[in-house]
């Protein structure tokens, strides 16, 4: 299992800021959405929970949908750039209804946007600064209509460049990982509409915005429109990884979230990048999948085993990532000849991996191709339902169970978790230790793996599960084998 990774943004920061929303002190807010009825949405209802939220999805699955949906609640957004009427087939937009909850000043606004009689009928709008970060965002600047003329030795710049503003060079540079304190901007804005062109350089050498790379770009326009919008402004962005690094990814969601805190800027952007996610508390993250609206984190691989798009005979769902970890330890140790054919997919809590399961096994069109089961952790309140595909984990909460074995047997298997851990046999002892001292402090078995590489020498929290694991499969035969076979029971014989 990957390191997670650790955000810059403090835990205490995403705290403050679900609570700021939820007490209704974030100025102008978009509070929640009602799809009532458009595209294949019927009957959804998406909560914004976090002033930065990513919309996730297969492609056609409805991420697109709910980013319209929101535009269109503002005075400032015209229906038709979201949800054009076409008169070729579009007639099933008739009685298309969405609703709002918009928070101003503590007080909860009603709206809604209907279409009726071949238009939009949008109700006492709300009159919002909003800032739309379409796909064309990273088309290079040297196919762009509107810099056509500047590429050419004959055009002559007679207007004014500047250096950009300190806000915008310090939160690209934090993005993209580059110094921009050189970069000007040229104001092009009574020969295009695109009002700025941007000359890069180091101090020493310069050149001009069709030499940047799109992500550089994009991201610079992005960061200093946003730095120049008023408080409580709405930004939608779609496909925030387009043309740019994950770790720029990462650091850009950061840096939506930094915006937020600084000057209660609410931001909802489409994605099809796990990395966009990490920087994000669960609530901040919904799912589209085929007309439904699902809260919660799960991973774009996982979306594509829930709508049937991968190419295994099986499917996993499983609460968590930890549970990933282990239930894939065990296909791996006990049935590695069918690894390539099991997918194992974290889709966040009990409820959600039950509710995906049933709902994948009641779609012929998908389980027909690809089976699924369930795992739940130990400490689930859901039932058991072997015949439905649904058994739990041994014990408890997987972290506590697979921990306390290994503390029970530490006399015993010390020098076997030190070995796993990559550590040297002389620090047998300090592990011992240091497991003793974890079981005795801990208060969140989330954090057990976590804490003891903290402990031991600053060890890798996935290399200390993937140890704990091992020790506890060769010492649980009977566990191990209760669930491989379960596994290879359901697996689907493979047609000639």
């Amino acid at each position: 299992m990957p390191q997670r990774y650790r955000s810059e943004i403090r835990d205490s920061e995403v705290r403050n800021l679900l609570q700021k929303v939820k007490k209704n002190d974030f100025g102008l807010y978009l509070k929640r959405i009602r799809l009532n009825k458009v595209r294949a949405f019927s009957g959804e209802t998406i909560d914004l929970e976090f002033p930065v939220t990513a919309l996730i999805g297969t492609n056609g699955g409805g991420k697109s949908t709910i980013l319209g949906a929101a535009a269109i609640a503002h005075k400032a957004i015209r229906p038709a750039l979201f949800f054009p009427k076409s008169s070729l087939g579009d007639k099933t937009m008739a009685n298309w209804s969405i609703g709002y909850e918009i928070v101003d000043a503590g007080k909860i606004l009603h709206r809604s946007a209907r279409f009726l009689r071949s238009k939009w009928a949008r109700d006492d709008l709300v009159d919002r600064p909003v800032l739309y970060f379409g796909i064309q965002r990273t088309v290079p600047a040297g196919e762009r209509k509107d810099f056509k003329r500047f590429a050419t030795f004959k055009y002559k710049f007679h207007g004014s460049r500047l250096g950009l503003d300190k806000a915008v060079q310090e939160q690209v540079s934090r993005i993209i990982g580059k110094d921009i304190s050189h970069f000007q901007e040229a104001d092009i804005s009574s020969t295009s509409n695109a009002k700025k062109f941007y000359v890069g350089g180091d101090g020493t050498i310069e050149y001009s915005e069709f030499h940047f790379g799109a992500g550089e770009s994009s991201v610079i326009r992005m960061v200093s429109a946003i730095e120049a919008a008023p408080e409580n402004a709405l930004v939608l962005i779609e496909e925030i990884e387009n043309g740019l690094h994950p770790v720029a990814v990462r650091k850009m969601v950061e840096y939506l979230i930094d915006v937020a805190t600084r000057r209660s800027i609410q931001s909802i952007f489409t994605t099809h990048s796990d990395y966009a996610l990490e920087p994000l508390p669960p609530e901040a993250i919904w799912s589209s999948i085929d007309g439904r609206a699902e809260q919660g984190r799960v991973s774009i691989e996982a979306l594509r085993a829930i709508t049937g798009r991968i190419d295994e005979r099986m499917a996993v769902f499983v609460e968590d990532s930890f549970a990933k970890e282990w239930v894939e330890s065990i296909i791996r140790n006990n049935i590695p000849e069918q690894m390539e054919e099991i997918g194992v997919y974290a889709v966040s809590g009990d409820a959600r991996a039950h509710s995906i399961h049933l709902s994948h096994c009641n779609n012929p069109a998908i389980s027909d191709k690809l089976k699924s089961i369930c795992i739940l952790d130990g400490d689930s309140s859901k039932e058991e339902d072997v015949q439905s595909g649904i058994i739990k984990l041994p014990g408890g909460g997987p972290e506590a169970e697979v921990f306390n074995f290994v503390r029970e047997h530490i006399e015993n298997e010390s020098m076997k978790l030190t070995v796993a851990m990559h550590l040297p046999p002389d620090k047998e002892g300090r592990v011992q230790q240091v497991v003793k001292e974890v079981a005795s402090a801990n208060r969140d078995p989330h954090l057990l793996f976590s804490q003891v590489g903290e402990k031991a020498w600053l060890t890798a929290a996935n290399l200390v599960s993937s140890a704990f694991i091992a020790l506890w499969l060769a010492g649980n035969k009977e566990g191990t084998a209760r669930i491989s076979n379960f596994i290879r029971e359901n697996l689907p014989v493979m047609k000639a």
